[in-house]
């Protein structure tokens, strides 16, 4: 049944990520004379509950099970939710480290996948270390947040400029509903234009 004359037709979540991803792989000007948007592949399956939840069980089942969710992804960074149940707890009530760990790597991990994708170039990027500082127990909804984008992009598009490994460190503050600072955690990635 055709839609209500002034009503927008449904589309289904899983027809709008292939739209995305065929826009992705799309040379620019390819489709209607239209410049292709870079990054609204993966910006798409961030910040889409359907799409995040099938890249976390295909490439990061771990991650899907703990329950991790992108709240946000922007230039500025990102925000990673990560909740407190039984399947992030340890024997002490509280979130375990690794769960912790996982969020604070992907609130920086998805500003860097998409930054190189909006880059157009192709760029290896690899954590080289990580470390954590610990403030107090995690016993309820963590919130991880990333707030550094433009820093990042600066060293992807070094990477890219002059073809040598860039080092960036990002860095992630995990906090609880009520603003309480849990852990901070920072991340070294390495950048690398493909040759």
């Amino acid at each position: 049944m055709p839609p209500a004359r002034g009503q927008a037709a449904y589309r289904p979540r899983s027809l709008a990520l292939a739209d995305a991803r065929r826009a992705r792989h799309a040379e620019p000007g390819a489709r209607r004379g239209a410049e292709v948007n870079r990054g609204s592949f993966y910006k798409t399956i961030f910040t889409n509950p359907l799409g995040i939840r099938a890249l976390l069980w295909s490439k990061l089942p771990l991650a899907a099970f703990a329950g991790l969710r992108v709240a946000r992804l922007d230039d500025s960074g990102a925000e990673v939710t990560l909740p407190a149940g039984w399947k992030t707890q340890n024997p002490f009530g509280s979130t375990y480290f690794a769960a912790q760990a996982m969020a604070a790597e992907m609130s920086t991990g998805a500003p860097a996948l998409w930054f190189i994708e909006q880059s157009g170039a192709p760029v290896s990027s690899l954590v080289t270390a990580i470390s954590a500082k610990f403030t107090k127990k995690a016993t309820s909804r963590a919130s991880f947040v990333f707030s550094d984008g433009a820093a990042m992009r600066a060293a992807i598009d070094q990477a890219v400029k002059t073809g040598e490994p860039v080092v960036f460190t990002a860095r992630s503050i995990g906090t609880q509903g009520d603003g309480t600072k849990v852990a901070e955690f920072a991340v070294e990635w390495s950048f690398r234009k493909r040759a």
